[in-house]
């Protein structure tokens, strides 16, 4: 009798529930929290000084990050489905530009369409040849990124497209919504909506069964090339709207917006927890993670380093990024 009272009171005893509660968590989940933490700290520390901590400068981190946070969102569903896109930053670029010509000539709606209907080709034809004609997607994207960077030189002789309409500009980059820029609400929204059709909607289940076991989300019932496609559609789409939140904020569509941002974005991607063999995401750790590349940013250049050197601490990042991601162990 006093033996099985022991032995139940062992096995229900609080500390031995704890521990069993740690030794199930997989820490790398947490990484990009822990590490947001201890730079925004460090920072902090380090760059009073400096006015880190003022709320001007904090704003202007969010406004910074924005569009690699909004593009990270997207490329979420592409990596938790196995898949890579290397034509954001040029995409991106693109409908800057094509948003800038229409705006000018035919006004702000056109505009918008205009810059929308630019990703949604781009994406619909990324994703023709990955799911139809089976090119793998780090090929077709990579050769993409050429394309969309070629035509935006090409349609504007390499010259800034400058847009005057300040609704636009309102909405898409420089407004402020009270206290808040609208850079900060466009986040928001794509953290928002990214969150919800990610962990509750059968789209986003569906694209991490399709990453995790493609053949066995196929025979599960899954169309899992139908998934890519829409993954790859709605990723480019995605890209062009920060084309167009960059050509807000600066006043001008140009091909050099967005150059490069597939590699921030993917890293942000990366350290918030999303595995680059698929089958595993999370939008919030995405957001964190490209809020966290902005805090970098922005506290290397309050240090007063060059942008050389802050493309080589974001290279140190996208290596931590691969070292750090790996699939949950099987129990």
């Amino acid at each position: 009798m006093t033996e099985h009272t022991t032995s139940s009171e062992h096995k229900s005893h609080p500390l031995n529930e704890a521990a069993k509660f740690i030794r199930h968590i997989y820490w790398r989940d947490y990484v990009v929290y822990i590490t947001f933490l201890i730079v925004f700290v460090i920072f902090s520390i380090g760059l009073a000084d400096k006015g880190f901590l003022t709320p001007n400068n904090l704003l202007n981190i969010f406004r910074q990050t924005a569009t690699t946070a909004v593009m990270a969102v997207a490329m979420t569903f592409v990596l938790a489905s196995a898949e890579i896109d290397l034509s954001v930053g040029a995409v991106a670029g693109l409908a800057s530009v094509t948003t800038a010509l229409i705006v000018g000539q035919y006004g702000l709606w056109a505009g918008i369409i205009a810059g929308l209907m630019t990703g949604l080709l781009v994406g619909l034809l990324n994703g023709f040849l990955v799911t139809k004609i089976g090119i793998p997607s780090f090929l077709v994207t990579l050769g993409m990124q050429g394309i969309a960077t070629g035509v935006a030189m090409w349609v504007t002789h390499t010259a800034p497209v400058p847009i005057a309409n300040t609704t636009y500009t309102f909405i898409f980059g420089q407004g402020n919504v009270g206290l808040l820029p609208t850079l900060l609400l466009w986040t928001s929204i794509a953290l928002i909506v990214g969150h919800i059709c990610l962990k509750h909607t059968p789209y986003g289940r569906q694209t991490l069964a399709t990453g995790g076991n493609e053949t066995a989300a196929r025979y599960s019932g899954i169309n899992t090339k139908r998934i890519k496609y829409i993954t790859f559609v709605i990723m480019s789409v995605t890209a062009a709207l920060a084309g167009m939140l960059y050509a807000g904020r600066l006043r001008s569509g140009r091909f050099q917006w967005g150059q490069g941002d597939e590699l921030s974005v993917i890293a942000a991607v990366v350290l918030g927890g999303t595995s680059l063999f698929g089958g595993k995401g999370s939008v919030v750790g995405t957001i964190f993670g490209a809020i966290l590349i902005g805090l970098i940013n922005n506290g290397l250049s309050l240090m007063g380093l060059e942008s050389s050197q802050q493309m080589i601490v974001r290279g140190a990042i996208i290596i931590m990024a691969v070292a750090l991601t790996g699939r949950k162990p099987q129990s």
